[in-house]
Parts: structure tokens; C-alpha cells; sequence
């Protein structure tokens, strides 16, 4: 079997569906064998970012990992800042990138790019990705893609990279291909001598709150989490990348904290009520706590459980460190003893008086928003009614700008990884290609963009990919002629600087319709509800292209407040 046979086989193995790619001459080899492969489907993107990107979105949704193929040199440098946003959002993707035969390396090739010369890729993305290797002799390609997806997996997961010279690709190879196991994937370890510590902590503690994060996700603990919260009437919040971890109409959750942080979770959290903070899979970074809020603190302990070790205490002090897997911590609890079980059922009851309390208080700021009549169109307004539209399975993936703190803050999720952004870098764009390898990971859940008229004048052409395989992902632009956010900030230091952040008015309807897609045009908000009733029932791609003001202040005032605070 020639190597570029191999890597399909390989990847198909491993449960991977398909590969996304820009096609280019160091990897015609890969394309033919793609192109009678009957078990991973070729995606041909417009841009190599925008294939990286689809791989990106596949992982996420998919809770596996993503793949994608491009030429070195101009490829992989398209694909840097796809592979950064996978990086800091610990997604797992692998780039397979084709590069000039090893008898042509260094001799002024065109588009060498290998070690000996000047754009060398390795050095390019060294720091984007976990791991590299390029293979030089085909014999070694089961050992080096084998190391590559144990590393990409083996929390913090990462971005790799594997280099494969066309002459390479079209090598036999003999050695036999083994799958990484579940224990590799997704080992069920923990600390259990501090774990047992926990119950000393827990001992008469009324005031409980679970502060989850993305390690719950990738633990898929959200049941266990689920019957823990409820047996003993803990109150949850998560953060924004993993909104939908636990349900957001659960009568125990107190939606997500820190930037677009629900009014009952930051209220709650900054008061001086909490005895015990128990952080769920979450390093607790800049946005996940308020700009490092001093008054997230509670009176007795906090507690922080995560698999990666260097995260635990790096932003505040930890009373209780645990080292472990979200889902095992939260099973090891569980199947206590009966007598620790009890600690916390004694408090229950003075808990469920507590919830009450929060319970009482606004769930949103601007609560009004959501119903505004407004013209331009309250981007609020658009959230609300999408929300009370969509299919309660109905996956949404948030781009980078002022939609973001809308859609984090009035949008409901319900489930895991079905609210899906790019939470740490925020790369503008990355949700119109994210939501074709979301979409294609998960067919049978309706699919939704939030994005806006910058971020199409980044990425907007990926929806020629969604619209050339039929992939049906229903885009909606919040076009409000800005760059959102910086457009906010620069009308506070004058008209001049605004006016750098404004954008012309583009009809993207029209531009989505020459693409192959559907479109819809809403310049009103009593009719938002009919826009997306019909954007579900066509096929393919739909565009809605929603006219709001730009001038509506975000529901991010919290976390601008201790922003402030710290810099003071």
C-alpha cells in the first residue's frame, strides 16, 4: 500500500468521515487516492484557513478530531491562524501538508519549503501546534502519524502537523496501522486522595456552587454533572465555552459567568455568599473570571479539578487541588459512602432556600432588549426571537465581534457542544467555515452562525463550500456597517476614530445567492420569527441578512466594570 493510501486508511480508522482541503501540486498524489476513496469525503474549501478551520469546527462538534490536507509553503501559512485558534481552545486537528520530493529539497525549488530553506513550515506553525514531523523514509509513516494523534489527544489537546514529500506519498509502505485506544483518548484518571479530601471541605457547607468548564465537555461528564447537581440541589454555572454543558433552563443553572455573564451568575458569584467554589475543567483565564474579579473568592474553600495540572492555582489560589478527569471526579463523588453522601444532604434543604433567593433576581441584564421594537434592529431582539425559532437540539456557532456578547448572553443552550466559538483567540470569520465541518459532523442537529458583516468581509466566501456540497447551515448576519465592538470603544474617543471602524452597507443577500446559497433580507423585527421559520425549511445554505444599529450597547457592562477595577 503506497503511503497516501496509508494516511486515508489510517484516518478512517480513527472514525474520521472527512478531510477538508485546498488542492495544489504537492499533494496530487493525496488527491487521487481521495478521489476513489469510499470512506473519508473530500471537502474542497476556497481557502486553506477556511479548510483549517472546517477541521476546527468538525472536532469540536464531533468531540474527535478534525483533518485537513493543503500544499506547504502559501498552505500551510493560510492555515496559521486556524491552527492558533484550535491551539488555544485546546481543539485537535491535524494538518497534513504535502511538500517537494526529498530529491529537490534545497536546490531553489519552487515552493520548497522544507528545513533547509528560508519559509521553512516547520518553524513557520513550531508554535501553533503540539507536535511536527515530516517523513523521510515511508517505513516510518505508522510510528510518526501515530505519535502525532496520541499527542493531539493527550490533554491540553493541540493542533500537529505531519510533512509528507510527494515523492513520499507515493512510496509502499508495509507496517500496519493501530488505532489509538479509549484509554489513550480519554484516560479516567484522578487524584482520588484529594478527591476523598473534598468531603472535609464539603462538611456543613450550605452555600455550594459548581463553576463548570470546557473539561466537563471533554470529559462528556454533562450527565454525571446533571445528577449531582440535582441529588443534592447545587446550583451550576459555566463558562462561555462551555455553554450548554449543563441546561440553561435547568431550574438549578444560573447561566454562564464572566464576559456575557447572566445576571444570577455574577451576582451570585461576587457576592459574599459562597462558601464553596468547586471549578469544573476550567483554567478560570481572563474572561472566565470577570478580568480576574478580586471578589471571586469564596469564604471557605475553592475548589479546582482538572486534568492538566499546570492550570490548577495559576490564577487563584486553590485550596484544593485535584488532579483528574471532570467525569471521574464527578462519578468518584457519587459512589461515595453513604455516611459522606450525607454531609451534603443535610444541607440541602438550606440550600433550595438559598436557590430562591437567586432565583428571584433578573436572569439577563437589559431584559428588555429581547422585546425591542427598535429600527435599526436590537440585536438583542434578533437572539430572543432566533432562540424562540430554532429546534431545542439546534447547534450555534458565535463569531468574533459585538454578536458575541449578545448570543453568549440571551442565547439558551441546552446540551453540550451545541454552542460552539473560537472563545480565546476570537478570529474573525472562523464560524462560516467552522459550521460546515459542525454541520457535517452533526447532520441530524440544525445549524446555526451568528456572525457579522466584518466577519463576512473576512470568511463570507466559505459559503460557496456550504453551498457546492449542499450542506445546509443557516448564516445570520447581524449587518450593522461596523467592525461591532471596536466601533463601540472608538466612538468614545471621537467621530474620527469611529469613522475608521465603520464599514459600507453590503447587500449579502445578494452576494450569498451568487454563491449558490439562499438568501433572505429582514429590515424589520416583527418579521425575524417568519425569516427563520423559512430558513428551515429550505435546503442547502440560507443567509439572512438581519439590519441592526450599531450603537446598542453590549450586556458585557460587568466585566467592562472589572476591566476598569483592574487597571486601576
Amino acid at each position: 500500500m503506497k503511503v497516501k493510501q496509508f494516511l486515508l486508511d489510517a484516518l478512517h480508522a480513527e472514525g474520521i468521515s472527512y478531510a477538508f482541503l485546498v488542492p495544489g501540486g504537492l499533494i496530487d498524489p493525496l488527491l487521487e487516492a481521495l478521489a476513489t476513496n469510499v470512506h473519508i469525503k473530500p471537502i474542497i474549501a476556497c481557502h486553506e484557513g477556511g479548510a483549517a478551520y472546517m477541521a476546527d469546527g468538525y472536532s469540536r462538534a464531533s468531540g474527535h478530531f478534525g483533518a485537513c490536507f493543503c500544499i506547504g509553503g502559501p498552505g500551510i501559512t493560510n492555515t496559521a491562524t486556524a491552527l492558533a485558534a484550535a491551539r488555544s481552545d485546546e481543539s485537535p486537528v491535524i494538518v497534513i501538508s504535502g511538500e517537494v520530493s526529498t530529491l529537490l529539497e534545497g536546490r531553489g525549488t519552487f515552493q520548497d519549503s522544507g528545513m533547509d530553506t528560508a519559509l521553512n513550515d516547520l518553524r513557520v506553525i513550531q508554535g501553533l501546534t503540539a507536535q511536527q514531523f515530516t517523513i523521510l523514509d515511508a517505513q516510518m509513516t505508522p510510528v510518526f502519524l501515530r505519535k502525532l494523534l496520541a499527542k493531539m489527544v493527550t490533554p491540553p489537546c493541540a493542533p500537529v502537523h505531519l510533512v509528507v514529500p510527494v515523492n513520499i506519498q507515493e512510496t509502499e509502505v508495509d507496517a500496519p496501522y493501530q488505532p489509538i485506544t479509549q484509554a489513550i483518548n480519554r484516560p479516567d484518571m484522578l487524584d482520588h486522595q484529594a478527591s476523598a479530601r473534598c468531603w472535609d471541605y464539603l462538611r456543613g457547607k450550605k452555600n455550594i456552587v459548581i463553576y463548570a468548564g470546557e473539561g466537563v465537555e471533554k470529559a462528556d461528564a454533562s450527565a454525571s454533572l446533571i445528577e449531582f447537581a440535582e441529588r443534592f440541589q447545587i446550583p451550576v454555572t459555566t463558562t462561555l465555552r462551555a455553554k450548554g454543558v449543563f441546561p440553561e433552563d435547568h431550574p438549578l443553572s444560573l447561566g454562564i459567568f464572566g464576559y456575557s455573564g447572566t445576571r444570577q451568575a455574577i451576582e451570585t458569584l461576587l457576592s459574599d455568599q459562597v462558601e464553596i467554589l468547586l471549578v469544573l475543567g476550567s483554567g478560570l483565564n481572563q474572561r472566565d473570571t470577570l478580568f480576574w474579579n478580586t471578589k471571586l473568592k469564596p469564604s471557605s474553600a475553592l475548589i479546582q479539578v482538572d486534568v492538566n495540572p499546570e492550570v490548577i492555582g495559576d490564577t487563584y489560589q486553590t485550596q484544593l487541588p485535584i488532579v483528574g478527569d471532570c467525569g471521574e471526579f464527578l462519578r468518584y463523588l457519587l459512589q461515595s459512602p453513604p455516611e459522606k453522601l450525607a454531609l451534603l444532604e443535610e444541607t440541602k434543604s438550606d440550600r433550595q432556600k438559598w436557590l430562591t433567593q437567586i432565583r428571584a433576581l433578573p436572569r439577563f441584564y437589559d431584559e428588555e432588549n429581547c422585546k425591542s421594537d427598535a429600527i435599526p434592529i436590537h440585536p438583542a431582539r434578533v437572539i430572543a426571537d432566533l432562540r424562540k425559532v430554532m429546534p431545542r437540539d439546534t447547534i450555534v456557532l458565535v463569531d468574533s465581534g459585538a454578536h458575541r456578547a449578545f448570543a453568549g448572553h440571551y442565547w439558551q443552550s441546552y446540551a453540550p457542544r451545541q454552542y460552539i466559538s473560537a472563545t480565546n483567540l476570537g478570529p474573525m470569520g472562523w464560524a462560516i467555515p467552522a459550521g460546515i465541518g459542525v454541520k457535517l459532523a452533526q447532520p441530524e442537529h440544525p445549524c446555526v452562525v451568528i456572525t457579522g458583516d466584518g466577519c463576512m468581509l473576512m470568511h463570507g466566501i466559505e459559503i460557496q463550500t456550504a453551498a457546492r456540497y449542499g450542506v445546509s447551515v443557516i448564516y445570520v448576519v447581524i449587518n450593522n456597517s461596523a467592525l461591532g465592538n471596536v466601533y463601540l470603544r472608538a466612538k468614545k474617543v471621537g467621530p474620527q476614530a469611529a469613522a475608521l471602524t465603520e464599514l459600507p452597507t453590503h447587500d449579502w443577500v445578494a452576494f450569498a445567492k451568487s454563491l449558490g446559497a439562499d438568501g433572505i433580507r429582514v429590515d424589520k423585527p416583527q418579521t425575524l420569527e417568519t425569516a427563520f421559520e423559512q430558513a428551515l425549511k429550505m435546503k442547502g445554505p440560507v443567509l439572512i441578512d438581519i439590519h441592526c444599529g450599531r450603537d446598542y450597547t453590549t450586556p458585557v457592562a460587568p466585566f467592562a466594570k472589572s476591566q476598569h477595577e483592574w487597571h486601576e
